[in-house]
């Protein structure tokens, strides 16, 4: 004879009511763990939190530290995937290297866009001890290029992967020209200061 473990009483509606509430609570606890620790495992910087933290660049052009700036926009998918790797670089380097964040999107930042020639983000430009800048690199890189990069830069020496091109996102500058006139001498007068 078999004995099923199934209690076949019935049960009160305040017993299921008791059950249902007391799911509904577990259920409750473990959603909010689940997104709780979802949110503590995502260590990843976002573009916008590196940017805050970085050095001003007036700051970085003075300190007599060497700097590494990244013109970026917060559109760029490729400057988005490496958030986490200049985020990580960062950390390892922040008391040697001055990191300075450029938003495209800040047409503050268009006298600079124009020095640097950025015409893809993003674009790294290294600069030694004085602001001068020494060496580009245009696109997404591999974290270990970059750290390389960042090593000579410390040490005082040339870049190994100076002047290097990755994948980039498409960047044009707004910048309005002004009304040329016949005369071949005014192609200078394009350009709006």
């Amino acid at each position: 004879m078999s004995t099923n473990s199934m209690d076949s009483t019935p049960r009160s509606p305040l017993d299921i009511r008791l059950r249902n509430f007391l799911i509904v609570l577990v259920a409750i606890a473990l959603s909010i763990g689940v997104v709780l620790g979802l949110r503590t495992q995502s260590s990843t910087a976002s573009l916008s939190e590196l940017a805050q933290q970085s050095v001003p660049l007036e700051v970085a052009l003075s300190n007599q530290k060497p700097t590494m700036v990244e013109f970026y926009a917060n559109w760029c998918t490729s400057c988005q995937a490496m958030a986490a790797d200049i985020g990580a670089l960062e950390g390892q380097y922040a008391n040697q290297v001055n990191f300075v964040m450029l938003n495209v999107d800040n047409t503050n930042w268009l006298p600079e866009i124009l020095r640097f020639r950025v015409d893809g983000i993003p674009h790294f430009v290294f600069m030694d001890r004085q602001g001068t800048a020494i060496a580009n690199a245009i696109g997404e890189q591999p974290r270990s290029i970059l750290a390389a990069n960042l090593d000579a830069l410390i040490a005082d020496t040339p870049l190994p992967y100076a002047q290097v091109s990755g994948q980039t996102s498409t960047f044009s500058p707004s910048v309005t020209p002004k009304a040329a006139g016949d005369d071949p001498r005014s192609h200078g007068s394009q350009v709006v200061k």
